[in-house]
């Protein structure tokens, strides 16, 4: 039996970056940096856009997904239109560069809608995306951070929020909460407004 060490525990009291929760659908834009095998070639399933790279025979691929699964444009194969607004959006999108990005596509007709007569995609990843990088997408914006510090934040964070509104969609007096990512543990949670004791499930019967 392969001896499995117990993991190292985290220490609670470290600094935690909140950023405002948004009410749309998990997405995802994935790129890799695949070889073009000249027997078989690229396997293309799920590939919405393709870029060239400088090493011969060498090229980028950009799949999307939702949290669950691949999606492509189209009716049937899409969600929220998220794939064929990448597909659209590629040559900006492989700014990205090589890897696994997530974000969260909100706006007109998803979730909470927030008053928007378009959709948005904000990207999670706030230390790597934004003003301060030249790389970040036009196309895209970045999660709303709200509060950098302790854990006693998130109470601060909480009643900005019911007090002043959305930070991403200003004048949307009902946002849905917060996500803090503690930076010891290197994992997120969530804190919503409204249900934030109900399970999933029932909070989105209860919506329903």
């Amino acid at each position: 039996m392969e001896f499995k060490p117990f993991p190292k525990t985290p220490r609670l009291k470290r600094d935690i970056i909140i950023t405002e929760k948004l009410d749309g659908t998990n997405a995802q834009v994935v790129i890799s940096f695949e070889p073009l095998d000249s027997r078989f070639g690229v396997d293309m399933t799920n590939v919405i856009a393709v870029k060239e790279s400088t090493l011969p025979r060498h090229s980028y691929f950009m799949r999307v997904g939702s949290r669950t699964r691949w999606i492509t444009p189209g009716k049937t194969t899409d969600n929220y239109g998220f794939a064929g607004w990448c597909r659209d959006n590629a040559d900006e999108l492989f700014k990205l560069g090589e890897g696994q990005h997530f974000g969260e596509w909100y706006g007109q007709g998803i979730q909470r809608g927030y008053g928007l007569d378009h959709k948005r995609f904000a990207l999670f990843n706030t230390a790597r995306w934004g003003d301060h990088n030249s790389d970040t997408p036009k196309c895209c914006e970045v999660v709303p951070v709200l509060r950098v510090g302790p854990m006693a934040s998130v109470e601060y964070a909480m009643n900005e929020l019911r007090v002043h509104g959305s930070s991403a969609v200003p004048g949307f007096d009902r946002p849905e909460g917060i996500i803090v990512y503690h930076t010891a543990s290197q994992q997120n949670f969530k804190v919503l407004i409204e249900n934030d004791h109900m399970p999933k499930g029932e909070t989105n019967k209860e919506s329903a």
